[in-house]
């Protein structure tokens, strides 16, 4: 596969990243803002455990959205790294570093959002516990699967600060869309102080990250990128190591 990936054009990878950046967006979001959005009562963890045992099919939906979306995200990662690679190599990894810990985070956070709904469930095994405190153990889980999820954002926000920061440098992508994402990652990196981040969601996060990740994000699958200007900075770029 990663064979494919290098021997593929720039411009089949461009549209490719933009499409897994879509996919992962979707997939990523859907058990976070629309099954716990719709699930989880504040402060009420009774109904909170209620209603996940009653929707254990969307609760289990969820869960393999999320997995796809850490699939995807590896696939964007990658393909962004080769797209990258020219501008400075050493940067494009150390960005591809971060979003793999990002990834890792995602899938952590994916086993901290099934957890409850196995508690619940958990028959004899948790017989121990009483109704009250099993459903308060779900809640916690919850709570563990927000502050993993607070540091998956946290090395995004560094990916986006590296990635912008490469795609201003470079000469076949818009020097405005690295500016935009790299001001959007420093919104996530806000997230170090969860309070902070929280207050300042809405509308300063938010916003910063819908201008920097979705102008990308179409502007990679419509336009790609510029492959003559590519494979000039990869070959002055391969001309730079040879030196070496």
């Amino acid at each position: 596969m990663t064979d494919r990936i290098t021997e593929a054009s720039p411009r089949f990878k461009a549209r490719m990243a933009g499409v897994f950046q879509l996919l992962e967006a979707v997939t990523a979001s859907f058990p976070g803002v629309f099954v716990l959005g719709r699930l989880v009562v504040d402060g009420n963890a009774a109904a909170t455990a209620a209603n996940i045992v009653g929707h254990e099919r969307l609760f289990w939906l969820g869960f393999a959205s999320s997995l796809i979306g850490v699939a995807c995200h590896v696939a964007w990662a990658l393909l962004m790294y080769e797209l990258l690679k020219p501008v400075n190599k050493s940067l494009s990894l150390l960005a591809a570093f971060f979003v793999l810990v990002c990834c890792a985070m995602q899938a952590l956070t994916s086993l901290f959002y099934l957890a409850p709904l196995l508690i619940l469930q958990g028959g004899s095994s948790l017989s121990a516990f009483t109704a009250e405190q099993l459903q308060s153990l779900a809640l916690m889980f919850l709570k563990l699967n927000q502050y993993a999820y607070n540091i998956d954002l946290v090395f995004f926000g560094l990916w986006c600060v590296l990635t912008g920061y490469l795609i201003f440098r470079s000469t076949f992508l818009p020097r405005i869309l690295g500016v935009l994402l790299a001001i959007s990652g420093l919104g996530w990196v806000i997230y170090l102080y969860p309070p902070l981040a929280y207050h300042l969601f809405i509308p300063y996060i938010a916003s910063a990250s819908a201008l920097g990740e979705i102008p990308l994000e179409f502007w990679l699958i419509v336009m790609g990128v510029n492959v003559q200007r590519w494979k000039e900075q990869a070959s002055t770029a391969r001309s730079s190591d040879g030196a070496s």
